[in-house]
């Protein structure tokens, strides 16, 4: 990149810029790579230009929650095994009949027995508890991707803003190019005595400011570009193409439906509601528990088969209440993904508005107050040297001009910020993001 110098301030100004960059990395973001590394990377004569597909698909292979979610992963697989297990049988021991303390014949009318008992789940409580794991397990991999959607999201909105600190930089720049110009032009009419020496002071005074918004302007470009790589935990030596910031073809292109992992929350909530019901039902049938044993009398040494049962009455608790609240966060779940759809679809329409407005508004500045402005500029100059304008004349026409670059800039920004948003309503990039969920 090519650094403009004017004089002490801009020699001050370059030194400022670098320690302010490295102060501003140092306080705000991760280690960045070598000085080796770095310089290698400087030394490159053309650096690769970062298509916004290749960013997000760095950001999507480097994110940091990968690792949690592939536990998590695990963890559901764990639970629907440990699910789908039967209840532990149990064997117990009973003395009866010991003689109190000072009898005679201490083992001679003790009782002895052995059981050994299984309770049986008669309501099919093993097949409905799995099923819940099962719908709870797969409500992960949506969720890690409705995460990682939203983190290509910002992604999306740094390699923005790196694109408009980028325009940003070319203004500073033909702002400095322009007020180089101008004093020089304006020196040699106050060498001639055509102008007054408070002219020749202005028009320094002017570049000083051009310089020190250039060097503002440069900082903000390489912190954009720090910040965007930081997503990979990369380096920033890319290009970006200005061309890419200029295009506003996405608002004539047709949005499609909210985005399919988003729904499928909504979707999976449900199920895993009417699964809760089954488990609640299962628990309302009273399980059985059957025991068989053996008894040993030590008088006699005689041994007796013992078999036994149990099982609750249901008089009072028979689980409706936990039925009915099961049946009713499933009707929940069903109104939340309506009420969620019919927003989604409502702010898709808007977004969509909003982008044909930003495209209409850029097009007109670009071919009706751009080409008008630059032609005043270009008048009043020439005007000027012919002795026919002021010196506010031409600074005015060309901050007119300059602010006028500036609006274009921030509508563009504006656009391309709606369209990362639209982007994510309608997960245009969940392709990238390598998860699988059922809908």
């Amino acid at each position: 990149m090519k650094f403009t110098r004017s004089g002490l301030a801009g020699s001050w100004a370059r030194q400022t810029t670098v320690s302010v960059v490295a102060l501003a990395l140092a306080a705000s973001l991760s280690p960045m790579p070598s000085v080796a590394q770095e310089a290698d990377e400087v030394s490159a004569s053309q650096p690769e230009t970062l298509t916004l597909s290749e960013a997000l698909l760095r950001a999507a292979q480097a994110d940091p929650a990968l690792v949690g979610t592939e536990a998590r992963l695990r963890a559901g697989e764990a639970a629907v095994r440990q699910a789908d297990v039967r209840p532990n049988p149990s064997v117990g021991l009973m003395v009866e009949n010991l003689p109190s303390v000072g009898g005679s014949g201490i083992a001679d009318r003790t009782e002895t027995t052995l059981t050994y008992e299984q309770r049986y789940e008669r309501g099919g409580d093993q097949v409905a508890r799995a099923g819940l794991a099962r719908q709870e397990a797969g409500l992960i991999p949506v969720e890690a991707g409705i995460r990682s959607l939203d983190r290509l999201e910002q992604a999306q909105r740094a390699w923005v803003e790196a694109l408009v600190a980028q325009a940003e930089l070319e203004i500073a720049r033909d702002r400095l190019a322009q007020a180089e110009s101008f004093q020089a032009e304006v020196q040699r009419r106050v060498s001639s005595a055509r102008d007054p020496l408070f002219a020749g002071a202005r028009a320094e005074s002017d570049l000083a400011l051009a310089q020190i918004d250039f060097d503002q302007a440069e900082i903000r470009f390489r912190l954009a570009r720090a910040v965007l790589a930081r997503f990979w935990q990369g380096g920033s030596n890319f290009a970006l193409d200005p061309a890419v910031f200029e295009d506003t073809g996405a608002a004539r292109e047709l949005a499609g439906d909210p985005a399919e992992i988003d729904l499928a929350r909504f979707v999976i909530h449900q199920g895993i509601a009417d699964a809760r019901v089954r488990v609640e039902q299962a628990r309302a049938t009273p399980d059985a528990t059957v025991s068989v044993g053996v008894r040993h009398f030590w008088e006699g040494q005689d041994v007796g088969l013992v078999v036994g049962g149990s099982i609750p009455l249901g008089r009072y608790d028979r689980n409706q209440g936990a039925i009915e609240r099961a049946r009713a966060e499933g009707v929940a779940a069903a109104a939340d993904l309506q009420a969620f759809r019919e927003e989604r679809q409502r702010e898709i329409a808007r977004l969509q508005v909003v982008l044909a407005a930003s495209a209409m508004e850029v097009r007109r500045i670009t071919e009706e107050s751009l080409p008008q402005a630059e032609r005043a500029v270009v008048l009043v100059r020439e005007g000027f040297a012919r002795g026919g304008f002021s010196y506010n004349d031409v600074v005015a026409t060309q901050n007119a001009l300059l602010e006028l670059r500036a609006r274009r800039v921030s509508i563009l920004r504006d656009f391309h910020f709606n369209r990362a948003r639209l982007d994510r309503l309608t997960g245009a990039h969940a392709d990238l993001l390598g998860l699988e969920f059922q809908p």
